[in-house]
């Protein structure tokens, strides 16, 4: 990514992002590491691809660095963000697939993207499985730091962000040769099975001294199936498989250019047995990705500039018992695009244009000769300014689809501060987002009501589009702040399958019906009691229904909250203990499940400059879910424990 201009900063006081932002609700993450002096400003470019502090940011922005991380046990991208604030991980499906959703929204509108660019595999797999795939392709090892904005960011990102974007910003090559291996272990105390064993490699350096720099990093993962003795038959989490590997060419062409290539690679594995209304079914999936791109980052002394071509191969091998033919789906994306930031007077311009093309090929669910394609074009200008004290972010994208045409989607958003530590912000805009293949193509076919039916594209579906507003404020002082935010969102065009038909061999199809209104409050606060000390917690008050009938949204919590209590015992050693809840949600939709939560505990201990490791139990007090969850086979993972080790070289 280029280095952006940094612009307004200097009206807040830099002194006031200090080492407790880096405490701020991210996952448990070591005070240790918190104090470092680079933590004390955490820098954002999702919300604006331009560089902002997370208080003058112009969005609900979260942070979570590497070093938070390393500290957890975490295997992919829904862990990493689970104890954000307005995150929910829903369950996908009852055997454990997690799929990150926000404000309320299911997960496909949330938006995942690796260094701003877009990962997408959701066409290729399609079902009432659930698909996280996308969220296991990326090596924990290769992250940076992930950033996450709550709220629509179509007027940057177009379809998809309507409920917020996950941007996964990569490690870098560096100049100094850096190796590091690591091992993780988690294992469940009751239940059959669960074990989980994860490596990692990482190395970096010049291969050419300040010319050509490389990385290389390479994640392993495998998991056994566990079984909670509350169900023996069933397998509450499916077994996993997995391997994902990245590398980097970065070509220092001069001091304002520079080229990078990368190319990725990775498989998952996954098998579980499930049940369907009684009878014990297995599914067998596998998703191999391969993804590649060329990037040219300018800084010129007019400005920022950016041009690069990524491609995306997805094959996945889908064999359900529910579905008598095995199904190989291959999903091809190709993206282009390029973006200008420059400096006119006092307004700080973004400008950019993007085209992808997608093809899809599914002999299985497709008619006819099994392939489908569609492309879509877009072109966008932000302008930043500043009246007197006020800061402003103004914005719009024109995305047009070659099936469902044009959208236009606007964004407003200013920021006031109060003094040096203190902001009121706030704004709003219109977000969409677009049928995929599955349900705009009258031809992709798939199955549904546990194989009872089938669902069918429609040709006529529109966008759903959003219009949305929020208010925030927020404060940093040097030893405590916090933030109280509300947001509302008004989704019209909202698109839903008809009614679950189980006479055999029905077909349903998707419609544009629903209306829906969702508000909410998001709270945190953070508190150095001492030293070495302190104490941190968010609050997530959801209300998420159908405007026409009131109906709430099923897999949406009405509310959660995250407390952690963080003490730095001694130097190079931290502890943490850490309660997680999530409260009452609808499965169904009139069957209601009581709320749950889940007590952590870690250590995580500085050895030398060479040696880490790090120690814990999740769910310590082998907390359940209510009976009426359990029927419907979501289970939570029983007490587990686990261990790590880093070598750093």
């Amino acid at each position: 990514m280029p280095a952006q201009p940094d612009i307004r900063l200097p009206r807040f006081s830099r002194n006031a992002l200090t080492c407790a932002i880096a405490l701020t609700l991210s996952a448990a993450a070591t005070l240790a590491q918190a104090q470092d002096a680079p933590e004390m400003e955490r820098m954002v470019i999702t919300a604006t691809q331009t560089k902002h502090s997370e208080l003058s940011a112009p969005a609900s922005v979260s942070v979570i660095n590497r070093s938070e991380l390393e500290a957890l046990v975490i295997n992919d991208l829904a862990s990493a963000v689970r104890y954000l604030q307005g995150v929910n991980i829903s369950e996908g499906t009852p055997y454990g697939r997690n799929e990150i959703s926000l404000r309320g929204l299911d997960s496909d509108y949330t938006l995942i993207l690796i260094n701003g660019r877009r990962v997408n595999s959701r066409e290729a797999l399609t079902s009432n499985y659930g698909n996280d795939f996308d969220l296991s392709s990326i090596p924990m090892s290769a992250i940076e730091r992930i950033e996450l904005v709550r709220g629509p960011m179509s007027s940057l990102y177009g379809s998809e962000a309507l409920g917020g974007v996950v941007n996964v910003i990569l490690r870098q090559p560096t100049e100094n040769w850096q190796t590091s291996v690591g091992v993780q272990y988690d294992t469940p105390t009751s239940g059959k099975g669960g074990d989980s064993t994860k490596y990692n490699f990482y190395g970096s350096g010049a291969l050419i001294k300040d010319k050509l720099l490389a990385n290389l990093i390479v994640d392993s993962n495998k998991r056994d199936a566990w079984r909670s003795d509350l169900k023996p038959t069933i397998d509450a989490l499916e077994d996993r498989d997995e391997i994902s590997a990245l590398a980097n060419l970065q070509w220092l062409i001069d001091t304002q250019q520079d080229l990078q290539f990368d190319i990725s690679y990775a498989n998952d594995e996954r098998e579980s047995d499930w049940n369907n209304y009684g009878t014990i079914l297995t599914n067998n999936q596998q998703a191999e990705r391969i993804s590649s791109g060329l990037t040219h980052n300018g800084r010129w002394d007019w400005g920022d500039t950016r041009l690069r071509y990524y491609y995306e191969n997805v094959e996945v091998t889908d064999d359900s018992a529910l579905i008598a033919q095995i199904g190989h789906i291959t999903q091809t994306n190709h993206n282009l695009d390029g973006q200008t930031t420059v400096l006119l007077g006092e307004h700080m311009l973004t400008g950019g244009a993007e085209y992808r093309w997608t093809k899809l090929e599914n002999s299985r669910n497709i008619l006819g000769d099994g392939t489908l394609d569609d492309s879509q074009a877009a072109l966008y200008l932000q302008d930043e300014f500043s009246l007197g004290e006020l800061s402003l972010t103004l914005g719009g994208r024109v995305d047009h689809h070659d099936v469902y045409g044009t959208e236009f989607s606007p964004r407003l958003y200013l920021v006031y501060p109060l003094n040096s530590e203190w902001v009121i912000k706030g704004g709003g805009g219109k977000a969409f987002k677009a049928p995929n293949m599955s349900q705009s193509q009258a031809d992709y076919i798939i199955p549904a009501c546990r194989g009872a039916c089938s669902v069918a594209g429609n040709g006529d579906l529109q966008p759903e589009t959003s219009v949305n507003y929020e208010l925030s404020t927020q404060y940093q002082a040097a030893d405590f702040g916090g933030s109280v935010t509300y947001f509302h969102n008004d989704v019209e065009n909202k698109i839903i399958t008809e009614t679950w038909d189980r006479t055999p061999g029905a077909v349903l199809t998707y419609q544009n019906v629903n209306e829906a209104k969702i508000t909410g409050w998001e709270l945190q606060a953070w508190y150095d009691l001492t030293d070495s000390l302190s104490l941190s917690g968010n609050y997530s008050k959801t209300d998420a229904k159908d405007k026409q009938n009131g109906t709430p949204f099923t897999l949406t919590p009405e509310d959660s909250y995250n407390l952690k209590l963080q003490w730095q015992a001694l130097e190079g050693l931290s502890t943490f203990i850490a309660y997680h809840y999530t409260g009452e949600q609808y499965l169904r939709t009139k069957v209601k499940s009581d709320g749950y939560g889940s007590l952590d505990i870690g250590v995580n201990y500085q050895i030398n400059p060479m040696f880490r490791v790090k120690l814990g139990v999740t769910n310590l007090t082998d907390a359940e879910r209510d009976q009426i969850a359990t029927d419907l086979d979501y289970i939570q993972k029983s007490r587990s424990v686990y261990a790590g080790v880093t070598a750093s070289f």
